[in-house]
């Protein structure tokens, strides 16, 4: 008869009792390093960023960066406290808590792709100069500094709070994705608990169900990240320069590893059922089987696309320039023939490039 060790269930209830196995601690334990190496390298480059250029106050890189190493600590909270809260045989642990600190930062880092499809999309459905200035000031949210029209003043509160921030339409549709996805995941949590008793409601077939629809999620979301990527990489190649070529190849890269990432983690969980349910083994080979399946479900749906996103945010921003006044003087030219600024397709050429370089979208 195959024994079976439950994260949430068995510990408690006797039916796997003990502590983890050793492969699937070893595991988990590889997996905690590193996710503690991606959340050190996200906040040290965000400290790196913030006193780089402080004028900016909260920019899209710097959002990335603390999303990426703040859901990487949630991560290795949950590893660390698998681990001691089998073997300690925490009540609380067993019935729901350990769902939560699972969901979170799974959650976190589906919020952060959100945010980066959001500016992809912003960028591929800028059509016309009619609402270029809308779109431009979605794009430019977290980009650039605020910039207030003519007419409109920030309160003292909003600019105090949070320097630097004006939210498209699409983003504030990612902060209510996140809400509400933690909305429906602490419901999930209560019904475990709930069903820690004698009733109908049956914790395990309730973490299959949540497992499922996030992971259908997830694979959407890297279809979508792939097409949207494809897309913005066809209309960034029109524009030659070669800020723009090096960012268009960060796009490209950004949405196949999302595709790749995304869809083998999802198909890994729907097949598996790993990663929120029971571990069954009868055999050391099983063992070693399952602690592989974890290990590559979270390295492959998370890690690696952690890190890809925090090499690709690498570079560091410029620095605001200081314009200085300068005196003005009359200066004579003569030429023999027209300068290249008079030329229209120059000034196209220029007006085109510059459009795409304040757009970028990384």
């Amino acid at each position: 008869m195959s024994r079976y060790y439950a994260p949430f269930r068995g510990a408690a209830s006797g039916d796997g009792g003990g502590c983890l196995p050793l492969p699937i601690i070893a595991a988990e334990a590889a997996l905690a390093v590193v996710d503690a190496a991606i959340a050190a390298t996200a906040f040290v480059q965000l400290a790196r960023i913030h006193r780089h250029n402080q004028q900016h106050g909260w920019t899209r890189q710097k959002i990335f960066h603390f999303m990426i190493g703040l859901c990487n600590i949630v991560f290795l909270a949950y590893f660390v406290s698998t681990v001691i809260a089998t073997c300690e045989k925490w009540v609380c642990w067993v019935h729901g808590c350990g769902f939560v600190l699972m969901a979170s930062p799974q959650i976190l880092l589906l919020a952060s792709f959100l945010l980066l499809l959001s500016f992809w999309v912003d960028l591929c459905h800028q059509t016309n100069d009619e609402d270029e200035d809308d779109v431009r000031s979605h794009q430019e949210a977290l980009l650039d500094r605020t910039k207030t029209k003519p007419g409109t003043r920030p309160t003292d509160a909003r600019r105090k709070c949070f320097p630097g921030i004006q939210l498209g339409s699409r983003q504030k549709f990612v902060i209510l994705v996140l809400v509400l996805s933690f909305i429906v995941m602490l419901a999930f949590a209560i019904l475990i608990w709930v069903g820690r008793g004698e009733n109908p409601i049956d914790s395990s077939l309730l973490k299959k169900v949540y497992l499922d629809v996030f992971s259908v999620v997830v694979l959407v979301l890297g279809a979508a990240l792939a097409c949207y990527g494809a897309l913005l990489f066809s209309k960034m190649s029109k524009v030659r320069s070669e800020t723009v070529s090096t960012e268009k190849w960060k796009v490209a890269s950004l949405a196949a590893v999302s595709l790749i990432c995304f869809s083998s983690s999802a198909i890994l969980a729907l097949v598996t059922n790993i990663p929120v349910l029971l571990y069954w083994y009868s055999t050391e080979a099983e063992i070693i089987k399952n602690a592989v399946i974890l290990f590559l479900y979270y390295l492959i749906g998370s890690s690696v696309p952690s890190g890809f996103v925090l090499w690709v945010m690498r570079d560091m921003p410029q620095r605001p320039t200081v314009e200085r006044p300068t005196q003005s003087r009359v200066v004579t030219l003569f030429r023999d023939r027209p300068s290249p600024t008079q030329d229209p397709q120059w000034r196209a050429a220029v007006t085109s490039s510059n459009k795409a370089l304040k757009s970028s979208p990384i």
